[in-house]
């Protein structure tokens, strides 16, 4: 039986080396990943690393973990999409035992036949060179042994940590115990109280240094990104267009959510880019309402749908507000238009050197005015009707890394808004009216260019749009009450 097992696992090793190569070929490419840790490192104080630690697994429940999704810094420098990794970047050229130069060496999980043919395929040590083209890759089992004096750098920058990663006993080199070797390797300074426990041997952790390091790098996008950009972007208007010709009152907010999330899929989108926001009515007022759980939306209502597909790794953020019947109200069209409004004067002033801040102090000025002229606030007064900033930046995270000040290649978001929620200070006829627009652009030479346009922004656009006929409209399926009363009887 040993005998048996054993042969499975090889064979089953083999099957898996011989299925890597069964993969979409638009992925970012090894040599895009090398260039990001060569801007990296040029950009590296004098006798500096940088150490990066992946994502680490997510439990959901007893033996059931969450999906597994890498960290964002991790992901765009390596390509490697697995738990339990660490990479070092050195500013310098380090010399190994045996005499090899290197600067960057990434530890990865070992290959293991029976927990491949479990959860998956893993590259391995030998994998990630052939795959990934680093020269120096070990198996995370040898980090313990490493043996490099982290005291000799000016600077050991990392992001300090939350401690909520979970021990798996079964493992001694997970990304637990390399956390554990990696602080006793730096003598990272564990508080006790308000006093340290372990006094650093020398004063050079960083832990605050790669935010802006990586900010820099990440906020202007390659043409490649770009490209990632713009196909989870088309694919996200997409899934609200089908929407606008599919959606009929009745329907629930979670059967809406299901049809856009249908659609990524349709299109080979792996992920969202954060959980769906679909909210009729005052949900709309909820900012980052998840629940989606109404059973049945009014033909009264509007209802807000906040969503973004993540293709290979780079996500969208679009954000459509329509009529559940097809309709804007008077009331449901002034605030829509008004939103609408401040939105385009924001795009305006979108272009290089332009704060991300002005464009929310530019959507509030006008918001403000119009609450004024509809009565629904008066001058001067403050309020919750638009509580948030309007500009972000996307790519590898929805809210991605970047900096304050407009750049050429920035892909951002524009994304006013206005909540009446039931019961606020103004006259019933606001009550429930939940408004934002959200819009991608990048950020070209001269200006933008706006990637969401396709998915219909204006009123006339999406009333148009919603009188469409829908693929959706003779998919049908049995009710199950019904199915299961005949079957008791």
């Amino acid at each position: 039986m040993k005998l048996y097992l054993s042969l499975l696992a090889i064979l089953f090793s083999f099957s898996l080396q011989a299925q890597e190569i069964d993969l979409p070929g638009d992925f970012l490419s090894k040599d895009f990943h090398k260039d990001r840790r060569e801007k990296l490192r040029a950009s590296l104080p004098v006798n500096s690393v940088v150490v990066f630690f992946a994502n680490p697994v997510r439990n959901r429940a007893r033996d059931v973990d969450y999906i597994y999704h890498q960290d964002p810094d991790f992901y765009y420098l390596t390509g490697y999409k697995e738990p339990d990794a660490l990479l070092l970047i050195f500013k310098d050229k380090q010399i190994a035992a045996n005499g090899t130069a290197y600067n960057e060496i990434l530890f990865v999980q070992p290959r293991n036949a029976m927990r491949e043919m479990w959860t998956g395929r893993r590259l391995g040590e030998q994998g990630t060179k052939d795959v990934l083209g680093f020269e120096q890759a070990f198996n995370n089992t040898e980090f313990k042994r490493y043996n490099v004096d982290f005291t000799k750098f000016d600077k050991v920058l990392f992001f300090d940590f939350f401690n909520d990663v979970r021990n798996d006993p079964r493992d001694s080199s997970d990304l637990y115990d390399m956390i554990v070797q990696f602080k006793t390797k730096v003598r990272y300074p564990e508080k006790s109280g308000t006093s340290l426990a372990v006094e650093p041997a020398k004063n050079n952790l960083d832990m605050k240094g790669l935010n802006d390091l990586m900010a820099n790098l990440r906020g202007i996008k390659t043409k490649d990104e770009i490209e990632l950009v713009r196909k989870a972007v088309s694919i996200s208007c997409m899934g609200q267009v089908e929407v606008m010709k599919a959606i009929k009152p009745g329907m629930s907010e979670r059967e809406i959510q299901g049809i856009h999330e249908f659609v990524y899929k349709k299109y080979q989108a792996e992920d969202l880019g954060y959980p769906s926001i679909v909210g009729a009515g005052h949900n709309g007022c909820i900012l980052h309402y998840i629940d989606n759980y109404k059973p049945s939306v009014s033909s009264k209502e509007l209802i807000l749908m906040d969503l973004g597909a993540e293709f290979h790794g780079y996500t969208a953020d679009i954000t459509r507000t329509i009529p559940v019947n097809g309709k804007f109200s008077p009331e449901q069209k002034a605030i829509y238009e008004l939103v609408l409004q401040a939105q385009e004067a924001a795009m305006k002033i979108t272009k290089p050197g332009t704060p991300l801040r002005l464009n929310t102090d530019t959507c509030r000025a006008i918001i403000n005015r119009g609450l004024v002229q509809l009565g629904i606030i008066k001058p001067g007064e403050k309020h919750l009707y638009f509580p948030h900033g309007v500009s972000h930046h996307i790519g590898l995270d929805v809210h991605d890394r970047g900096g304050s000040i407009m750049e050429e290649g920035n892909t951002i978001t524009i994304e006013p808004g206005i909540y009446i929620p039931d019961n606020a200070a103004c006259d019933k006829k606001w009550w429930g009216i939940a408004v934002r627009i959200e819009d991608d652009y990048l950020i070209t030479k001269d200006g933008y260019e706006h990637l969401s346009k396709s998915a219909p922004r204006t009123v006339k656009e999406i009333e148009d749009m919603m009188k469409q006929p829908s693929a959706f409209d003779d998919f049908v399926l049995p009710d199950l009450d019904k199915m299961n009363t005949k079957k008791q009887n």
